[in-house]
């Protein structure tokens, strides 16, 4: 399955995602009952009223996050904020998924405030952010991902509204998308887009979910099968388009095409550990690939083809290195379109001779047939915590992956 979330026009929000989670066939009632437990956290605020409401947004039904309120606070530590969040989804009993995930984005958030304040995390305080507003997002989101089992999902995200003009907020004025926004998206893989609606569209939080969940941008939608759609209403209205956020549900075709560039490069006086450390910090860089493949070039002399696959973005970034760490004196750069077969990550937890491993797998569909990979250093990992052969190790994890998940 691939889940598509689309914030093109009217960017994102955390009630936007909620809303358009339970739109999406998240349990209404299993959330609120939830959330409501989780108010002891956070005192002086009180929920008097939650619910999720259908309403319509330039004639597009849609769901929408009700809420009333009554708390008395303009600021709070972001401490204080992620400690009413890990208490809630400790109360929850909601799985370490989930729990890494509700952390991660109340760290995005608090970690934004920092770097732009230039203040110790533990100084961070919120004003915007104060209410429980905030618990309340982060925390549904997490059950309504639980619920509807997508954090074990590809999500892909749309290039992402943030709108235009400015915003006034407890800082003052300045131009839209605030710092916070900005710092949430700077270590992203996310893009944004501005428009001309002149106000705020995407807020601290919604990015800072947003994030958390994908890291995997896309500019147009994927060849998929529609299973099903969620529409989450804004707060707002506007006069040129509907504030709605929509999320996509289906299966993806067996294959997807993208288009990639190949660097080529002859090397023929370099050592085996250049080599070596050269394919490790190129990864690190962010190619998908790299080969390097033995060969005779003219008078017979032996050469290195080293062969990159790499996004368009990155280009210069490995042409550098390429030249740097080999001295090569030419590349060939060549565009290459490339069918790629789905596939989703996925990781367990199981007990082997009384020590308690996380594993981590890939798994792949094409045409009804299912393969799967366990991570190599995972396999690493237990081999040398328990003395046993990598073989050994591989053919009791692909038996129990086949046991728990039926593959």
């Amino acid at each position: 399955m691939v889940i598509v979330i689309d914030p093109q026009i009217a960017g994102i929000s955390g009630d936007m995602l909620l809303s358009s989670l339970i739109d999406l066939g998240a349990d209404k009632n299993e959330i609120i009952n939830s959330i409501k437990k989780t108010e002891k956290f956070l005192s002086g605020s009180t929920i008097k009223k939650i619910d999720f409401q259908k309403t319509k947004k330039h004639g597009i039904e849609s769901t929408e996050l009700i809420l009333e309120i009554d708390e008395n606070i303009s600021k709070r530590k972001g401490i204080e904020i992620k400690k009413a969040i890990l208490d809630s989804v400790n109360e929850l009993n909601l799985s370490i998924k989930a729990k890494t995930f509700a952390e991660s984005c109340i760290n995005t958030l608090i970690s934004s405030e920092s770097k732009i304040h230039g203040i110790n995390e533990d100084s961070v305080h919120f004003h915007e952010a104060s209410s429980i507003d905030t618990l309340i997002d982060i925390v549904g989101v997490t059950i309504a991902c639980e619920n509807l089992k997508l954090f074990e999902e590809k999500i892909v995200c749309l290039p992402v509204s943030v709108g235009g003009g400015t915003v006034s907020f407890s800082h003052g004025t300045m131009s839209n998308p605030a710092s916070a926004v900005l710092q949430i998206f700077k270590n992203s893989n996310l893009n944004i887009q501005g428009n001309d609606s002149r106000e705020e569209l995407t807020t601290p939080t919604g990015a800072c979910i947003l994030v958390n969940l994908t890291n995997n941008s896309i500019e147009y939608y994927p060849s998929m099968n529609i299973t099903s759609i969620g529409y989450g209403a804004g707060q707002k209205d506007f006069e040129n388009f509907s504030n709605v956020l929509k999320i996509i549900q289906g299966s993806e075709n067996n294959s997807e095409r993208d288009l990639v560039k190949i660097l080529e490069t002859n090397i023929d006086d370099v050592s085996g550990e250049i080599l070596g450390h050269l394919i490790e910090k190129i990864m690190d860089q962010g190619a998908k690939d790299v080969s390097i493949y033995p060969g005779i070039t003219k008078k017979g002399r032996p050469t290195n083809l080293v062969c990159v696959i790499c996004d368009e973005s990155i280009v210069d970034t490995i042409i550098d290195t390429l030249v740097l760490e080999t001295g090569t004196l030419g590349i060939r750069i060549l565009d290459s379109n490339r069918i790629i077969v789905p596939r989703t990550n996925h990781s367990f937890s199981l007990t082997f001779d009384g020590k308690s491993f996380e594993v981590n797998y890939k798994k792949s569909s094409y045409k009804g047939k299912t393969h799967f990979k366990i991570e190599f250093d995972d396999l690493k990992n237990i081999s040398n915590s328990l003395d046993k052969s990598i073989v050994d190790v591989e053919a009791f994890l692909r038996r129990e992956i086949e046991k728990r998940y039926g593959i």
